[in-house]
């Protein structure tokens, strides 16, 4: 009991807010979006490929949406981007249960796309902004905990709604969306500084020269000064990469499972909520681990860990087999998600904090907008199996470049003068 009322109280109010909101809209959501192929291939009777395409429409309008999250949750703040984000899911996940055309479908999975970025970078920007760099490991940890203790009744409860009828799982998920909305609106507070210079600058996390990020300032406004860091862009660009595979593996393993091997949806539903208890129960114990290690070969390992639970689905055969790639998956999981996000908010000046968090998940954008057209023509073209091996080699990639890319930044750090007292 102390230790939690210890821990509640290292945070202001308006984190554990935020949680609350995480828990409430992320079970809602979580019950129809593992089965999204699922339902709208049963609805429309088309390809693979073709439904696939859904997905990449939804993150292609993410990728738009991000550059324009970043700018807004810098200009105009990060509490109106975010509840404009949940009130528009709340509005998409209603009418998608009435969507009978491919032309409908695609409208309203774009509108979820121009919104989830929208949510996520306000609040991974308010997150940075209402936490001292110190503490952010933790508290990203804490938040993908409660996203995920919501993500383990999500799929379950929505598996076995989907069994029967998926319209409560869809009016399950709006619900879920707008109570969050009507409670950031009603009861949180506006983070943005907007009397912030342009000089002020976060710590770099130890991964590039104080002195180098100075001199990168300039005069210039806006995405151009993001642009010159050639260093982030280059990480993002391999996040970005990297992520195509467990992204393949999230969007077409319930389908290719349930094609292949006749896993039906209520059984499947298990598989996505024991990544998230996984997330729940293990992931403090991994970020006490990771942080303390240099925060590029830590992304780079999780990478690793990631394109091997993607390959290994071409050895799985069942239900079992599938349960444990995602096992492996979640491992990956566990090692990258808070560690990059705080690599993030650490090396972004306070206030760029919005653009540099919409170009990290404008690499999110990027994964799970290509990852259903690779893995749906691979299927068509070659073969199911082919989806994971070609998965594995992406990863791979990645995973090779972040490395060098580790090895590039600790050079220039050894290179660097000690900073001035």
């Amino acid at each position: 009991m102390i230790h939690f009322k210890t821990l509640y109280n290292r945070y202001p109010r308006q984190y554990w807010l935020m949680i609350l909101g995480i828990v409430i809209s992320t079970a809602g959501g979580s019950m129809v979006w593992p089965f999204m192929l699922i339902y709208a291939g049963g609805k429309l009777g088309l390809p693979l490929s073709a439904v696939a395409s859904l997905i990449s429409i939804n993150a292609g309008v993410g990728l738009f949406a991000s550059f324009l999250a970043g700018a807004l949750a810098d200009r105009i703040g990060r509490k109106a981007v975010m509840v404009a984000s949940l009130a528009m899911l709340g509005v998409a996940y209603f009418f998608l249960v009435q969507a009978e055309t491919y032309l409908q479908f695609a409208l309203l999975m774009g509108l979820v796309g121009l919104s989830n970025p929208l949510y996520q970078v306000g609040a991974d920007a308010m997150l940075a902004d209402m936490i001292p760099s110190e503490q952010r490991t933790d508290a990203y940890a804490v938040n993908r905990i409660a996203n995920n203790a919501a993500f383990g009744i999500g799929p379950a409860v929505g598996g076995f709604l989907a069994s029967t009828s998926y319209n409560l799982a869809f009016f399950g998920a709006s619900a879920g969306f707008a109570i969050y909305a009507v409670i950031w609106f009603l009861f949180a507070r506006e983070t943005l500084d907007k009397t912030v210079s342009e000089a002020s600058t976060s710590a770099f996390a130890g991964q590039v020269p104080a002195a180098k990020r100075e001199a990168g300032q300039s005069n210039s406004n806006g995405y151009g000064r993001v642009f010159k860091d050639k260093a982030y862009l280059a990480f993002a660009g391999l996040v970005g990469l990297g992520l195509i595979a467990p992204s393949i593996l999230w969007i077409l393993m319930p389908v290719y499972a349930k094609t292949n091997f006749g896993v039906p949806e209520a059984l499947y539903g298990w598989i996505p909520t024991t990544n998230a208890f996984m997330c729940v129960f293990i992931q403090y114990a991994v970020t006490n681990v990771t942080r303390k290690y240099n925060t590029l070969p830590v992304v780079g390992i999780g990478m690793l860990v990631y394109a091997l639970g993607t390959g290994s689905v071409a050895l799985m055969t069942g239900f079992w087999g599938f349960w444990l790639s995602m096992v492996i998956l979640t491992f990956g999981e566990l090692i990258i998600v808070p560690t990059a996000s705080k690599y993030v908010a650490d090396i972004s000046p306070a206030d760029l904090r919005g653009r540099y968090m919409s170009i990290y998940w404008f690499s999110w954008g990027v994964a799970r907008m290509l990852a259903p057209l690779i893995g749906g023509f691979l299927n068509d073209s070659i073969s199911p199996r082919a989806i994971w091996i070609g998965g594995l080699l992406i990863g791979s990639t990645s995973v090779l470049g972040l490395f060098l890319l580790a090895k590039h930044s600790q050079r220039q750090i050894d290179a660097s003068p000690p900073a001035a007292n």
